[in-house]
């Protein structure tokens, strides 16, 4: 291997540098300032959140007594919460933009640690919520009291079969930071811990390979530089393979632990439970994808023509198959396309878009050394949804990934303008409906736009690997999760052999029997952030389905369909998200939605082997 294959990140020099934090310019970075003016300022609060929930005592035993009594430690509770959230929304930032900076570190450490003393503070609350009798409890609901309260009393009522008493409940928050700290080590091993050196690019020149930068390698027309990135990438992974095979060992063996004391029949029902989203859902998901297969085949075989490949591997399946388009988009070009393709949800969406992205720095744009990989929305309640992005100019997605991300702030914002704090956090299985609808409304506004053939098979090659990244692969994702969550709740072994075994078997499955699988791809079970946090890919599948049914409901209707959808996004947490979807005009407990989305797959890919055959 040729020794500058071996560089650090830090010593490769020239204009491909990775910049520090410092480097990077303010307009290029999220305004922090709007939480809290100075670091300074962020302690204060602190301090004051350290003084003010030990007064948790002073409602412990009179939950039960009266509705007010209940209404008063509710409120004292969000107060608590609302101060919390956001010490921890900018703790979490600020690690986010740099996580070697030890000031970050331990402001985030620090939090986690007082977090844990407040989870424990409070945990006498939904016990003694539970143990009101359901005559008087039903009685309180009436009161006009508690008018605030009814939905978020509701949910709480909700868990009476899973909450433990209170010493038990004491123990597992004091234990949740100890039982769960494996994200923390997945994190740092590979955004900090692991160096993947520098590659030569197609014109010769040292790029630096990283966590972010990985992806733009994938997108090079030249196989001999795709090819070196994934070797060269997934050569790190195998150089931390137990230790990250221990570490999602122990995050799997967490939601099986926490799932059994709390009396769920499995891991993947406690997930399910709190959106009461039934595991036929989830089931019927991977059933309908393993039976619409055959077109994903088809399409591998015309990419692996179209750049005339003897054979395709994994690393072939993200340059895009039109080669005479070399598509640079600057971060204002992007903002003004997105803009446009929101068109039609009204004024007010894409103005207060405009103004966050363009003068109130909800965007964190560009790669910075030691920030945290890929992209994010993150929010707190009055505050702005903020977005972390790792912009490249030559990567197209990216595009589309601030709709993605611009989807998620808009719902914060419209939520937040029309829901109480205790209403308007909305759950995963809603978000990504609204990052995933805004793609749809790109891709149809990009197809619209352009009267170029070549440029119509590039966007029909985006939105079909768009479909096949967030339906086909986080469905194989989700199968993942749902068979290694059952090995550890039958006894079975989870070692690194297993897991690369059972993903070695999806792999086969899902990439059909005419794709070559690298070896180095087995490793990929290790690397994907989201199985430390389990359950959650398949909702990635189900929001792009509702997408793109409400999508073209949008574009095909008027206003009676606008209204609701924007009502979709101002309702928040405020219902359930079956229901939240259904009063939308999308049905998820049907396999319809995911049906129609593996249909328009099936229908693009046909225009595609016309245009390129």
């Amino acid at each position: 291997m040729n020794p500058a294959f071996l560089l650090k990140d830090d010593e490769a020099t020239g204009p491909n540098r990775i910049p520090t934090r410092a480097e990077v310019p303010i307009a290029d970075t999220w305004d922090l300032e709007i939480l809290y003016p100075t670091p300074a300022d962020w302690d204060a609060d602190f301090a004051r959140l350290q003084q003010q929930f030990p007064r948790y005592a002073e409602f412990k035993g009179r939950v039960g007594r009266s509705a007010r009594d209940l209404r008063d430690c509710l409120e004292f509770d969000k107060e608590i919460e609302l101060r919390a959230e956001r010490l921890g929304h900018y703790a979490s930032l600020r690690v986010s933009e740099d996580s070697a900076d030890a000031a970050n570190l331990k402001r985030n450490g620090e939090f986690d640690n007082l977090l844990t003393k407040v989870a424990e503070a409070a945990a006498f609350i939904s016990p003694e919520i539970q143990a009101i009798d359901d005559s008087t409890f039903a009685a309180w609901l009436d009161d006009t009291l508690l008018a605030e309260w009814r939905i978020r009393l509701a949910r709480i009522r909700r868990l009476r079969p899973h909450t433990l008493s209170v010493p038990e409940e004491r123990i597992l928050a004091l234990g949740a930071s100890a039982i769960y700290g494996h994200h923390e080590t997945f994190s740092q091993l590979t955004n900090v811990d692991m160096k993947f050196g520098v590659i030569k690019d197609e014109t010769g020149a040292d790029r630096p390979l990283s966590q972010s930068s990985f992806s733009s390698f994938l997108y090079k027309r030249d196989p001999a530089v795709r090819r070196l990135a994934f070797q060269q990438f997934y050569a790190e992974f195998r150089d931390h393979a137990y230790t990250l095979a221990s570490s999602l060992a122990h995050s799997v063996r967490a939601d099986v632990f926490s799932a059994r004391a709390r009396h769920y029949s499995s891991a993947r029902d406690a997930a399910l439970f709190r959106d009461d989203v039934p595991p036929a859902v989830y089931d019927n998901l991977i059933s309908t994808v393993r039976a619409n297969l055959a077109p994903l085949f088809r399409y591998f075989q015309l990419r692996r023509r179209v750049l005339k490949l003897d054979e395709i591997h994994h690393y072939d399946t993200y340059v895009p198959m039109v080669s005479e388009l070399d598509l640079r988009t600057t971060f204002d070009e992007a903002i003004s396309t997105v803009l446009e393709s929101l068109a039609p949800l009204g004024s007010q969406y894409t103005a207060t878009l405009e103004a966050g992205l363009r003068s109130q720095r909800w965007c964190d744009r560009y790669e910075n050394k030691d920030k945290r990989s890929g992209a994010f929305s993150s929010s707190s309640y009055g505050n702005p949804p903020y977005i972390l992005m790792n912009y490249k100019e030559d990567v197209f997605s990216d595009v589309y990934t601030l709709t993605h991300e611009a989807g998620h702030s808009m719902h914060s914002w419209f939520s937040q303008a029309n829901q109480l704090y205790q209403d308007y956090n909305y759950p995963i299985f809603l978000a990504e409906v609204a990052s995933t609808f805004n793609e749809e409304l790109l891709t149809h506004h990009l197809l619209e736009k352009t009267s170029d053939p070549r440029m119509r098979a590039y966007l029909i090659n985006r939105q079909l690997d768009d479909i096949r990244g967030t339906v086909y692969r986080q469905t194989m994702f989700a199968e993942f999760e749902k068979i290694i969550h059952e090995m550890e709740e039958a006894g079975e072994a989870l070692t690194l052999d297993s897991f690369q075994s059972v993903y070695r078997g999806l792999l086969e499955t899902y990439f059909g029997p005419d794709f070559t699988l690298d070896p180095e791809l087995n490793l990929e079970c290790l690397r994907i952030p989201h199985f430390y946090s389990a359950f959650y890919v398949y909702k990635y599948a189900t929001g792009m389905s509702a997408a793109v049914s409400l999508s073209q409901s949008v574009l095909d209707g008027g206003k009676p369909e606008v209204d609701r959808y924007l009502g979709f996004l101002k309702s928040g947490g405020s219902q359930f998200p079956l229901p939240t979807l259904q009063a939308a005009g999308v049905d998820m407990t049907t396999p319809q939605p995911i049906e129609h989305t593996l249909q328009l797959f099936a229908k693009r890919l046909e225009e595609l082997e016309a245009l390129l055959d």
